[in-house]
């Protein structure tokens, strides 16, 4: 059992926030950071949550990053939103952008917000659930570095490309899922490394293009899509909606871009999608002729379980108790970074 920690729930943003000021990151980036991590760790995304304050402060020495962007939406007649990151962490820019794509996803039914020359390091889940708290479905998708081999193939070309979903549901938490294209997220990698864990079969090969166990040789080898060939072709179509498409780089030229720096988060675009249900003819008040309820319901009804129920159900026990645990020597690495 990896020993835990206690951290109340103010302490996660605090801690997070202090951190980030501290390495460079300006008021708004820090609060918008700060925020996604703390709503990860809420979940008890452990991942994706305070962990990735180490990546934040590595890509900050790295000396690439810009701390105190001011992100630039522009937009015109359309219904796509373009945000330039201006080379800072994806974060703030989506905030930033979000306005806007809500508004023209409710004028056209269907509206589009490209974010460009960003950092990205978070999940996806948490900025689809701010669309469908707006009544909206939300898809986005990202590219990351080239660690992820293609099916049948020897060294990474694509990136863990996560996509993300979310269908209001209201009165009721969401349906949402998050995940990456790849068998494992490369976060989870470095959690197993840090615990120093086997990992599973099947999702790693080593530098010579062999199946490997040891998330060391892994983390210099290449890791593997999830359903062989099918998760490979999502993962190619992630790298081009959230690439070529929006005129920014694919997992290759992230990796490039990074010098290959230890620690450094991927450089790349990120597209996000939003839907009104309404313009389309959804009405979810229509209680007796709601086919996406009856589905829910039928998929629960056989003991299934729908995607994020493990989250909101981990989320309501660390509000009730007013904390989380995180590994002691993840905490103990955070405070020596804060001091």
């Amino acid at each position: 059992m990896t020993p835990t920690v206690k951290v109340s729930l103010d302490e996660v943003r605090n801690l997070s926030y202090r951190i980030l000021i501290q390495s460079g990151y300006n008021r708004e980036h820090s609060e918008a950071i700060a925020d996604m991590l703390y709503t990860c760790q809420l979940d008890d995304c452990q991942s994706h949550g305070v962990y990735r304050l180490l990546s934040c402060q590595s890509t900050m020495q790295a000396g690439k990053i810009n701390g105190a962007a001011k992100p630039k939406v522009s937009s015109d007649e359309s219904a796509i939103v373009k945000v330039d990151a201006q080379d800072g962490m994806s974060l703030l820019a989506f905030n930033s952008g979000l306005p806007l794509l809500v508004e023209k996803s409710k004028k056209y039914g269907l509206a589009a917000m490209a974010i460009n020359h960003c950092f990205h390091f978070s999940a996806l889940w948490p900025e689809v659930e701010k669309l469908s708290a707006q009544g909206l479905v939300g898809l986005s998708m990202v590219p990351s570095h080239a660690w992820v081999a293609p099916a049948g193939g020897k060294r990474g070309a694509l990136g863990t490309n996560p996509i993300a979903f979310s269908w209001p549901r209201p009165g009721r938490h969401p349906f949402t899922f998050d995940f990456a294209t790849s068998a494992f997220a490369r976060g989870e990698i470095e959690l197993y490394q840090r615990a120093q864990k086997p990992l599973p079969n099947h999702v790693a090969i080593n530098a010579a293009g062999q199946p490997t166990t040891d998330p060391d040789e892994a983390l210099e080898g290449a890791m593997l899509t999830f359903g062989g060939h099918k998760g490979s072709a999502l993962a190619i179509m992630i790298e081009l909606m959230a690439g070529p498409l929006i005129n920014d780089l694919t997992s290759l030229g992230s990796l490039d871009f990074s010098d290959q720096i230890p620690g450094v988060a991927p450089y790349h675009g990120q597209i996000v999608l939003a839907f009104d249900p309404a313009r389309f003819g959804y009405d979810p008040e229509d209680t007796d002729n709601d086919a996406a309820e009856h589905l829910f319901n039928e998929i629960v009804d056989q003991g299934a379980r729908l995607p994020s129920q493990r989250r909101f159900a981990a989320r309501a026990t660390n509000l009730a108790r007013g904390y989380v645990e995180i590994p002691q020597a993840l905490y103990e690495d955070l405070k020596s970074l804060e001091g």
